[in-house]
């Protein structure tokens, strides 16, 4: 059996990851099935509203929180829990949203200096934000209007930040913009000019049921590591047959890493197959942010050269952490949990 063999360490790399994505400020309120059905959503689903709709929406969500968000973004926030180097890009508007967003990444350890959007607010264009209503079983269901992430466009990837990054993460919803997905295919470009990792994350069904074929044509020609849960890979390949979807994902790019809820996650890469079991947990209170921040663990892994059951594992243990508090990025240490479970943030 083939085996994955992890890249060292690249002592080179100013970043161990480095996302590109839509900067979110995510708004979090608890709701039942009934106010879903009120408002007309697909339980689960993530959908794009425009700024009336995302207004009316705000007005009638319970009370809850605000948190900076964005799938990339919390990815990336968690790297820099574990003790990774990140970096990020992604487009604020210069408004409060913007700079609390700013303010929360740059706390987690992110270098974040992507140009911000000037005038943005004042062209219905404000710093993006995600209502996510959350029901008691823990699912989220999510409404996004992208405002100022929407204006992400190649001139703001810099490719000495991207060449400076061990594995360059891109988020899955910049498909839905044109000029965010030509950024897209310009720090793809960057990072395999410079000889780095591309990962990608399908980020959600809705996407890739939008646009599949370029999401296949991407993975064949770009991605060196693409991330995804249960409902993409089926989506992604429109089959049900979960262990021929995987190996159909594994044969066209270096690793693949699918999540199965709290039946752990599967790895693979060549002909080998790793399963990780999900960490034990008491109460699942939010799963927003659960495949993000399994993300963080298995992007830092790989950037460091652990294996790929040290870096699911890892990727387990972060999702663990976000999915047992509201909120999607942790809250506690992760490289502290990391240690008080004797799990490797380096190779041995």
């Amino acid at each position: 059996m083939t085996q994955y063999a992890p890249t060292p360490i690249r002592f080179d790399a100013r970043f161990d990851v480095c996302a590109v994505g839509n900067a979110i400020v995510d708004v979090l309120a608890p709701c039942d099935d009934a106010f879903l059905a009120a408002q007309k959503l697909t339980p689960g689903s993530m959908q794009l509203v425009d700024a009336n709709q995302s207004a009316a929406l705000y007005d009638a969500m319970a009370a809850g929180i605000e948190a900076s968000g964005g799938s990339a973004g919390n990815t990336v926030a968690g790297v820099g829990s574990f003790g990774g180097r990140a970096a990020y890009v992604g487009k604020v508007a210069d408004d409060t949203l913007g700079g609390v967003f700013t303010h929360d990444i740059r706390a987690a350890g992110v270098a974040f200096d992507s140009p911000i959007l000037t005038g943005g607010a004042e062209q219905g264009l404000g710093t993006g934000r995600c209502l996510i209503n959350v029901t008691p079983d823990g699912q989220r269901t999510m409404c996004t209007f992208l405002g100022a992430a929407n204006q992400l466009s190649a001139d703001d990837i810099d490719a000495e930040v991207i060449g400076a990054s061990a594995i360059v993460y891109l988020e899955g919803y910049l498909f839905d913009p044109a000029p965010a997905r030509a950024a897209f295919e310009a720090a793809a470009a960057a990072a395999h000019a410079a000889g780095r990792k591309v990962a990608i994350t399908l980020s959600d069904t809705f996407v890739v049921a939008r646009w599949r074929a370029e999401l296949l044509a991407f993975i064949a020609a770009s991605a060196d590591i693409v991330l995804a849960n249960e409902a993409e890979l089926a989506a992604l390949f429109e089959i049900e047959d979960f262990d021929a979807a995987a190996s159909r994902l594994a044969s066209m790019t270096e690793v693949a890493a699918i999540t199965r809820g709290a039946e752990g996650s599967v790895l693979l890469s060549g002909d080998e197959r790793v399963e990780v079991a999900a960490f034990p947990l008491d109460k699942v209170i939010d799963t927003t942010g659960a495949g993000d921040q399994y993300a963080a663990g298995v992007l830092l892994g790989l950037a460091r050269g652990l294996s790929l059951k040290d870096a699911g594992t890892l990727g387990s243990l972060a999702a663990s952490e976000v999915i047992a508090h509201w909120g999607p990025r942790p809250m506690v240490s992760l490289e502290a949990l990391a240690k008080e479970a004797g799990l490797a943030l380096t190779p041995a």
